[in-house]
This record gives C-alpha cells, structure tokens and sequence, in this order.
C-alpha cells in the first residue's frame, strides 16, 4: 500500500493503523498454526479409541451424549487410560468441530511459564519476551481447550483460571486490554481432585466449575477383554514405524497380557507392543519378545538367571549386551531408535556398544 504527496495526517495515521492491524493480523495467524500444527500431529479423533468391553460402551454413550452440550468437562483416569482421545472425541462430535482444539498440559509447565501459556503476553511483559504471544484460550477461541493434568497448577493459576471460566475474559501477561474469548474447557487429572479439596490444595468454586460433566475412565485392568483388539490396532499402527513384518501375536503371548496388571494402562500397552515388534523375528509377537514383567505375568516368573557358578554382575552384564544387542538389531542399527527403546540417552548407548563390542557386523 501506498500514498501520495501531499497527503494529510489523518491519511497516513489511517494508513500506519491499518499496516499495524495487518501485522498483528499475521502474527496471530503463524501463532495459531504453529499451536495446531503440534496438536494437529497427534489428533487421531474418535476413530483411535477401542473398546468393546461394557465399561467402555457405556463412555462411549456419555461422551455422545455430552457433546452436544457445551458445559464443562472432567474426565478423571489413571494415566494412560486415554483421557485426551475422549476429550477429542467429544469436541470432534460437538459444534465446535470445525474450529480449534488445542491442548496444554498443566504439569509440564512451571507457573510463570503455564500463566503465559495459557493466557498470553505482551511485548516486553519479562525477559525474552521479545514479541506479543497468544495464549491457548486464546487461539482455541470459539473452539475446545483441554487443560490436561488440571490438578497441578497453582493457586495463582487457579484464581486466574476461575475469572475465565465466570467471565470469559481475561488480561494477557503485562498487559491491561481485557481479552474476551469463547472456548468450551475440558480438563483431565489422574488426582482425586476432591480430596484436593478437602486437604486444601484445590479451590472448591474452581472444582464445582469444573466438576460439571463428570466422565470417570476405566482402567485397563477393569476391561481386559478389550486388550485382543487393542493389541490388533496397535500391531497395524506400528509394524511400518519399526519396520516389522509381524502381523498378529501368539496364544501364548496373548495369555501373558491378559494376566499382566497394566499399572500403566493403554499408553503401557501400546509401547510394550511397540518393543515387542522390533524383537520379534517371525510374523507373530512370541512370549520371548515380551518385556519380562509381561511375559513372566503368567506363571510369576520374571527373569531367569542362568546357575552357572558366574559372579552376579558377570551375569548381569551378559544380560545387558543381550537385551542391547537385541534393540540394536531390532533398530536395524540406528542408534536414535536403540537409545529410545532402551530408554536410555544416546550418550550412554555409544559407551555400552564400545563396551560390548557391538555394531553394524551383527547385523
């Protein structure tokens, strides 16, 4: 845009708003697209969530139901159980589907970080805030935010939390422009948010704002006739990511996972399916390529450690080139993926493959 001498003030004040408004305009639209692409990355909507078994039936018709409402959600579950697959669900199958549904994740944020998270900054608010910055409320504006893990966050953040939820408004991070926004607020906890409550770690008028539509997930444990089929979708999703030939899973090994406690729920399922496939090398998961809390649920057995008049920490580190050797074959090599399904840093597998003497001639 442009304009041309001689030009009076109020033209080029128009002008130089108008150039302001523009960039702001901008500026708002890369921040909203940088927040949904992350989120956008793991929506994988109704579809992702399997269960046959009664309790899950029974979700599965409360979160139809309280859909098409647009009161506050909050779904209480052990970790893992899936809490932000329902959250999804019920925002993909309300009004609110076409626009944003963004999610922050309450217990991975320090207060000060988590404030402006979720409510934004001005330029210049502290140090490093170098531009404006939208927060979640409000880019998930007329659209769904989940507050995941809703019973860490700190009495500052909870009064702060509470004006939103009463008034829909709110004020950025050093700044005094009052922002209104539109957002239906999910939350998720694995706490008893109750008897937070009662011990007073959690304001009572928040929780009540909260507390509106209770969904209580099952844990796995409590529904194990949905593991064969759980096991079914998860072994579809993953061979290509590991590179697996494997298309099913054995009597044997199914009968382990069945027995097993599942103190981690669905996510413990899905990752130990995941190991299990870069350790198998037929076409069907084995008892031999779960982990040994799994595979020995069965019988009680854990590890079996070899009577051979070996000193233990001899034992103990055949056993640890074993199981590397194993991930490393099973990564085809690459020391990333090795690392990542040990669960150890890459630092520290380069010291253990020159201890053990391992590399790319075993594979």
């Amino acid at each position: 845009d442009f304009i041309t001498k001689p030009f009076p003030p109020d033209v080029l004040r128009l002008k130089v708003q108008k150039a302001l408004e523009v960039r702001e305009q901008r500026e708002r639209l890369l921040q909203e697209n940088e927040y949904l692409r992350k989120d956008a990355a793991t929506d994988e909507g109704f579809e992702a969530i399997i269960g046959q078994s009664a309790p899950m039936q029974k979700t599965f018709n409360l979160v139809r139901k309280v859909a098409c409402a647009d009161s506050s959600v909050y779904i209480y579950g052990e970790s893992g159980t899936g809490k932000e697959l329902i959250a999804r669900a019920i925002h993909d199958a309300s009004p609110r589907a076409k626009q944003p549904f963004v999610r922050v994740n309450c217990g991975a944020l320090a207060e000060s970080l988590l404030e402006s998270e979720l409510f934004g900054h001005e330029k210049g608010a502290f140090t490093g805030a170098v531009k404006r910055r939208l927060g979640r409320f409000e880019v998930a504006d007329k659209g769904t935010l989940l507050l995941d893990e809703i019973g860490d966050i700190s009495p500052n953040i909870q009064l702060k939390l509470l004006r939103v939820l009463q008034e829909r408004e709110f004020e950025r991070v050093g700044g005094t422009d009052t922002v209104r926004v539109d957002v239906r607020v999910i939350c998720a906890t694995n706490k008893d948010l109750a008897g937070e409550v009662a011990a007073g770690n959690f304001r009572e008028d928040l929780f009540y704002r909260l507390h509106i539509i209770p969904i209580i997930l099952p844990p796995l444990r409590e529904r194990r006739e949905d593991i064969p089929p759980l096991v079914e979708h998860f072994i579809k999703k993953l061979a290509m990511r590991t590179r697996s030939d494997v298309t099913s899973i054995s009597p044997e090994a199914l009968k382990s996972l069945m027995a097993y406690a599942w103190p981690g729920n669905v996510r413990e399922l899905e990752n130990i399916i995941e190991q299990s496939l870069v350790f198998a090398e037929g076409e069907a998961i084995e008892v031999g390529d779960l982990p040994t809390q799994v595979s020995g649920a069965q019988s009680g057995d854990h590890l079996n450690v070899p009577d051979d008049g070996r000193a233990l920490p001899e034992i103990l580190e055949d056993l640890e080139r074993q199981l590397i050797l194993r991930a490393f074959r099973g990564a085809k090599g690459i020391k990333t993926e090795t690392a990542r399904l040990l669960g150890i840093k890459t630092s520290a597998l380069y010291y253990k493959l020159e201890k053990y003497a391992i590399d790319d001639n075993v594979l």
